[in-house]
């Protein structure tokens, strides 16, 4: 299953697959390059260029916003506690960026590439020279959909961006690598609600595996654990049998299957042939206004 979304601005450069081979026909390999020489000092770096790529685009169009310092007065999205600090990879782009003229296909490309090793997934990436220039810090929280959303919070997220609800679940199984803080799901573990201290739609044992890593002392450290404790390191659809098996870490992910409007896709998902369901291969590029 293959899912190509494309977010069209009607005021940006036509994009275009192929775009540097006359310009700059080294791009792909210069990325390829950085993206490889990363990963083989740390692994983790695929999940890191993917987050990156989504929170670039589903902000303001893939404009390569994200990639930007704030200025004095100016702070930038990269600056939204959404991104900061645990948006991480911004190394890799900058090691190509030495190399390439514009940051669009530099981000674009090495979220493909890390999907490409994890997975041989690949696609054709369209590209342009038209980025971005203005980077605002309340960008992200205007557009980005956070952890404790639930079904219907993040169906109207996600159709506001055009997206129907097979693409939302589609998009939402690239859990399926990186971590999470444990902030970012210990009111599930320690008070969920008045009745239920813990999240009943969390699997007991899977709860008490995470209350062990991350205890509720009221300590400044925030450990992080898989999104996917099964297989951590592989895109495939192990993350939909979680959700089926209610191991699903984050609210945003177990709602997925709460939901009667798509545990249905969750199921398809979870039952595909993994040589078809682990494709999550993907294009994000510009949203309507």
């Amino acid at each position: 299953m293959f899912l190509f979304i494309t977010f069209l601005n009607s005021g940006s450069a036509t994009l275009q697959v192929g775009f540097y081979r006359s310009t700059c026909p080294s791009a792909e390999s210069v990325v390829w390059k950085a993206v490889n020489k990363a990963v083989a000092k740390n692994l983790g770096i695929y999940a890191r260029l993917i987050r990156m790529h989504f929170h670039d685009c589903f902000v303001q169009g893939c404009d390569a916003l994200i990639l930007l310092d704030s200025t004095p007065g100016n702070p930038s999205e990269k600056e939204h506690p959404a991104n900061n600090p645990s948006l991480q990879g911004f190394e890799v782009i900058n090691k190509a960026k030495a190399e390439l003229e514009s940051p669009r296909p530099r981000s674009t490309l090495a979220a493909r590439n890390s999907a490409y090793k994890l997975e041989s997934i690949n696609y054709a990436v369209s590209a342009s020279c038209q980025d971005g220039l203005i980077s605002l810090k309340d960008e992200p929280s205007k557009n980005l959909p956070p952890f404790f959303f639930n079904a219907q919070q993040l169906e109207a997220n996600f159709a506001s961006k055009g997206l129907s609800l097979d693409e939302m679940v589609t998009l939402s199984g690239t859990h399926s690598i990186g971590v999470s803080h444990c902030s970012s799901f210990s009111s599930r573990l320690h008070s969920f609600n008045a009745t239920h201290p813990q999240d009943p739609s969390m699997d007991t044992k899977l709860a008490i595996e995470l209350k062990a890593k991350c205890p509720n002392n009221g300590g400044t450290s925030d450990p992080t654990v898989p999104l996917d404790l099964v297989t951590p390191n592989r895109l495939d659809n192990k993350y939909y049998s979680n959700l089926k098996n209610h191991q699903g870490l984050l609210t945003s992910d177990q709602t997925l299957f709460v939901s009667p409007s798509t545990a249905n896709i969750v199921r398809s998902n979870a039952n595909n042939n993994p040589s078809t369901t682990e494709a999550f291969s993907y294009v994000i590029y510009e949203k309507d206004k």
